[in-house]
């Protein structure tokens, strides 16, 4: 699983960002389209650190939740397709032709603890890209609300 620790938490911090990231584009065509020129750098600084609490709230925890799901999902695929002898190999022998088997399985590894993750999550993080989201749209209302019509 240590082998394994950085594909799983890269697959909890893209969990993470990406519907983070998404927002932002949306924010960033918003800003250019509703908020006064003068202001757009000031509403963009402060959509920015909502986005990053934001990650930074919810990230460890997708980490974490991540670190505990890998060894029951990860775990059984890779006894399925290794042998324990094979798994010694790998760990020692990186650079192995067992390496190139054990690296065809990321995506399918991946994919599955992407899948439990999201469950786990979900209930997690959607209150939280709620909270977010109104706080996006009421900074963006605020840039709009002075009164200028922007072009």
């Amino acid at each position: 699983m240590k082998l394994q620790q950085p594909g799983i938490d890269g697959v909890a911090r893209q969990l993470v960002q990406q519907p983070a990231a998404q927002m932002m584009q949306q924010a960033g065509i918003a800003l250019q389209q509703r908020v006064a020129a003068d202001r757009r750098e000031a509403v963009a600084r402060d959509i920015q650190a909502d986005m990053r609490k934001y990650v930074e709230e919810v990230e460890p925890t997708a980490r974490e939740k991540a670190g505990k799901l890998a060894p029951a999902i990860l775990g059984p695929i890779l006894e399925e397709k290794f042998t324990e002898d094979e798994l010694k190999q790998l760990i020692a022998i990186i650079e192995s032709p067992i390496n190139r088997k054990y690296q065809a399985l990321g995506a399918e590894m991946q994919k599955a603890l992407a899948e439990k993750l999201v469950a786990e999550m979900r209930p997690v993080m959607e209150p939280k890209l709620r909270n977010l989201q109104q706080a996006v749209g009421a900074r963006a209302a605020r840039g709009v609300g002075t009164g200028r019509q922007v072009k």
